[in-house]
């Protein structure tokens, strides 16, 4: 594995300095919560692997009896300002009011709580006021690059299939930072690793030595939990997300007949009209079945009339992870006063 030398375009170096500076400027004057905050986030624009991964982490915080609040954006929310999508016990908005990621989390993870706001300051403080029980620790979602609000642990996710996008800064690729961003993560992650791939999380932490990371790096598998269809069954895939071949290609792995595949952009509403051309793919194709993703079904259910699968994502982090990260953990609560 190697990463890319720096951007070697004069335009995007002048870039990469503008955003360097913003960051150092925002930095400067974050605010900060008083509970820890950890942060997961990636330098993509999308596809990352994040939801999977935020899951993952709030499952193992709950194993260690710590009250969790989510802070997002809830990117394309039709909602604004601050706004509790979650107390723990499932979505209190619709998807749309929530944003489809926060409104996926908030039915993922019960017990844990969930805010959204364009200033993830104010979505903290939003639960610390609505909350009975208050957050021990925070987790930021998508939150490498909201430098807005002080974090005490940086994880920064990167996918395997494409861990680099080429070095190039949008909207030439698909990065938000430049790859020296790094620098300011504590650990990287290696996301969507299957058994086929040799890529390890070391090997991704020493191909961004050369940019001024200077952590460890880990490994996180993918686990693919298939959707309810009989195998070699003839399925419409859908697809509204950022990089839609990994889940494809888990269908096709599944044995699965993919007689259409409709990729629309990320995040996508399905108006009517995407609807109607879901159905007409399945009728004209003779499918027995629509495939989609978890963040699409939250769209999809009961507004289709063909039958609905889901095809779920599960992040398994490898043991090594868990075992700094724990560490990291206890270290930040002892340092905020919490108990053990």
């Amino acid at each position: 594995m190697k990463a890319p030398r720096a951007a070697w375009s004069p335009w995007q170096r002048i870039y990469g300095a503008v955003l360097a500076r913003r960051r150092r400027i925002a930095a400067e004057r974050a605010e900060r919560l008083p509970a820890p905050v950890v942060s997961v986030g990636n330098l993509h624009f999308g596809g990352g692997g994040k939801t999977p991964f935020v899951i993952a982490l709030a499952r193992h915080l709950q194993e260690r009896d710590l009250a969790v609040a989510i802070l997002s954006r809830g990117y394309r929310r039709a909602s604004r300002g601050p706004l509790l999508i979650s107390r723990g016990a499932g979505p209190l908005h619709s998807w749309r009011a929530a944003g489809d990621e926060p409104y996926l989390l908030a039915e993922a993870l019960p017990g844990v709580a969930i805010a959204v706001a364009e200033r993830r300051a104010a979505a903290g403080r939003l639960a610390l006021e609505r909350l009975d029980r208050q957050p021990e620790l925070f987790l930021l979602d998508d939150g490498f690059s909201h430098v807005a609000l002080a974090r005490d642990l940086d994880l920064l996710l990167f996918p395997a299939d494409d861990p680099f996008a080429r070095g190039r800064l949008a909207p030439a690729g698909r990065l938000r930072e430049p790859l020296a961003a790094s620098r300011h993560a504590d650990a990287v992650v290696l996301t969507g690793v299957s058994a086929a791939r040799e890529e390890t999380g070391d090997a991704l932490a020493a191909a961004l030595r050369p940019h001024g990371f200077l952590g460890p790096g880990f490994a996180s598998p993918t686990e693919s939990v298939p959707p309810i269809v009989a195998p070699g069954a003839r399925v419409v895939a859908v697809a509204g997300i950022a990089r839609p071949g990994p889940f494809l290609r888990e269908l096709e792995r599944g044995g699965l007949e993919i007689v259409a595949r409709l990729a629309f952009p990320d995040h996508h509403a399905y108006p009517d009209e995407s609807i109607a051309r879901i159905e007409g793919a399945f009728r004209r194709h003779r499918a027995t079945a629509v495939v989609a993703t978890e963040k699409d079904a939250v769209k999809l259910v009961g507004r289709l009339s063909p039958p609905l699968a889901i095809a779920r994502i599960r992040a398994r982090p490898e043991p090594a992870f868990w075992s700094w990260f724990d560490d990291r953990l206890d270290r930040l609560l002892a340092g905020f006063g919490a108990a053990e």
